[in-house]
């Protein structure tokens, strides 16, 4: 599928539609709308946490591609897993990572998901099959196309969700571990993030092939593009994906296109990018999007929108108070956690 440019007539077209049917329940669409507020204000906490020196090193925030997050999750059964990159604190709120255990890491608070070791590129949890979070650029992708090997091993009916940025798709990794996981048949669901800029280097700069879905096509895996700025297409996209994989069909591949309304990170003011653009996609943001599709169906009211709102901001209010609160890690912490036991039972012989 080849995403097509959004206009006002269809911005139009789409409103007026809207009003006449529902694609999802009232509840879908409130969890959709609950999840990417959240996201979107945490981001923006974190932003201001930095600028007051709670928050060091790096930081990579996800405002914009909420819509990700939120269309993934109410795809995919608990069991399966997701690693990816470093633009990942949105995609580990979804999974269930505490927005109270998120900022306490990101103080490097002894309270984080990590204990404080992981910081803003580094968030993972074992409870809810979250592999991170991971600094190197492109690391994931093979790392992704392993679990999927050990759930295949297991013959579960989980897959590995492995997503990875536009500037990872030019990483050696991706095509080994594309023609792996087609000659394996592993459950992989690959999805690339496509914000255009890898960096401050946008895609038609750094490939012969922009339409990066296509590169797919190479290793006969089924590929495809996504509308990346609503949750109803993200989900869609995904729940087609998942149900060809766990068939036992093999791999799947998306390239979901969103764009990001931030620089790179904190230190990037995105000066490559025109006002115009930046503009353009402002004016799809999900969050707004989504909102008026609720009001404008029906399902809850400006003052219950508002009372939403309200929620999710002392929400936030609390977990920044509680990373505040909360003790640093102690010096003998620097020992502990680099190791694991193994939990596959083949291994403890």
């Amino acid at each position: 599928m080849v995403l097509e440019k959004t206009t006002p007539a269809k911005k139009a077209a789409t409103k007026k539609d809207t009003a006449k049917k529902a694609a999802y329940s009232k509840e879908q669409y409130l969890n959709w709308y609950e999840l990417m507020l959240r996201i979107r204000r945490f981001e923006e906490r974190c932003l201001l946490a930095y600028s007051q020196q709670k928050i060091r090193g790096f930081l990579h925030v996800y405002i914009g591609q909420e819509s990700i997050a939120a269309g993934l999750e109410s795809a995919l059964i608990p069991g399966d897993g997701i690693v990816t990159a470093y633009r990942q604190h949105g995609i580990a709120i979804g999974r269930g990572v505490s927005t109270k255990g998120a900022m306490a890491e990101l103080f490097g608070k002894f309270t984080g998901v990590n204990k404080g070791k992981g910081g803003s590129m580094h968030f993972m949890s074992k409870e809810f099959k979250y592999f991170g979070g991971n600094g190197i650029v492109g690391a994931q992708i093979p790392i992704g196309a392993g679990i999927a090997f050990a759930e295949k091993y297991r013959g579960t009916n989980n897959l590995c969700v492995t997503m990875f940025g536009d500037g990872a798709a030019r990483q050696g990794a991706l095509h080994e571990a594309f023609n792996m996981a087609m000659t394996w048949k592993l459950p992989v669901l690959f999805i690339c993030e496509n914000n255009h800029y890898a960096m401050g280097t946008s895609v038609s700069r750094t490939s012969n092939v922009p339409e990066l879905y296509k590169l797919g096509f190479g290793y006969e895996m089924p590929s495809e593009q996504v509308d990346g700025m609503t949750p109803e297409s993200v989900h869609e996209a995904i729940a087609k994906a998942a149900a060809h994989i766990r068939s036992g069909a093999g791999p799947y591949y998306l390239e979901i296109k969103t764009y990001r309304y931030k620089g790179h990170s904190v230190s990037d003011p995105g000066s490559y990018r025109t006002r115009e653009e930046l503009k353009s996609y402002q004016e799809i943001d999900p969050i707004n999007v989504t909102e008026e599709k609720i009001i404008t169906l029906g399902y809850a009211t400006e003052a219950e929108m508002e009372a939403i709102k309200e929620r999710v901001k002392v929400e936030i209010d609390e977990a920044e108070a509680f990373a505040d609160a909360s003790p640093y890690p102690d010096a003998s912490e620097l020992y502990t956690d680099n190791y694991a036991e193994p939990d596959y039972p083949f291994m403890k012989d």
